[in-house]
């Protein structure tokens, strides 16, 4: 891939996203033209609108593609559109889902299921990754009972922790605890 895809959108990628991008089986495969458009998303972030166009233009031709998914998480997370990337985090969980070949219910995921212990295998972290953030939208939108069985999933699939749940629960506890 050439260049930064998303510096437009809040800073530099993280290595996750990096990693996702340049994986043959995430990043992969985005044609010229839907690329173009995501340039030119992440260009003209400060203008709404025409940013927001060139996603929807993007999308129209890689609908289920994981650059596109992360640069709409990413727009809408940054404008604080944050019901419409709670949207987008579930379309990148069900994405997820499938890639791994998993039940279509993250609910129903199990540890075994999948190496979600080996930081190395990437189809694992991209769920792990969608997951934490539904989870956090989720507990920021006061969907409580939603982030927490989301933030709970993500404990049990890595349990050490690495995704950073426990935080999510932590907070969620602090809010149980003030409203108490």
């Amino acid at each position: 891939m050439n260049g930064p895809l998303f510096e437009g959108f809040g800073g530099a990628s993280d290595a996750v996203e990096r990693s996702i991008l340049a994986s043959p089986l995430l990043g992969g495969g985005l044609p010229a033209e839907a690329r173009a458009h995501l340039d030119r998303a992440a260009e003209r972030y400060h203008l709404t609108d025409v940013a927001e166009t060139h996603l929807f233009e993007a999308e129209s031709i890689a609908p289920d593609h994981a650059a596109v998914l992360i640069a709409l998480y990413r727009f809408y997370f940054y404008k604080g559109r944050l019901s419409e990337a709670l949207d987008v985090a579930r379309v990148c969980v069900e994405k997820a889902l499938r890639l791994n070949v998993l039940d279509e219910d993250w609910r129903k995921v199990s540890p075994e299921d999948a190496p979600f212990g080996e930081w190395e295998a990437l189809l694992p972290r991209f769920l792990l990754f969608s997951l934490k953030g539904y989870a956090y939208l989720s507990l920021r939108l006061g969907k409580l009972e939603q982030g927490c069985e989301a933030a709970e999933k993500l404990l049990e699939l890595d349990p050490r922790d690495r995704i950073g749940a426990k935080v999510l629960l932590d907070v969620l506890d602090r809010m149980e605890e003030d409203d108490g």
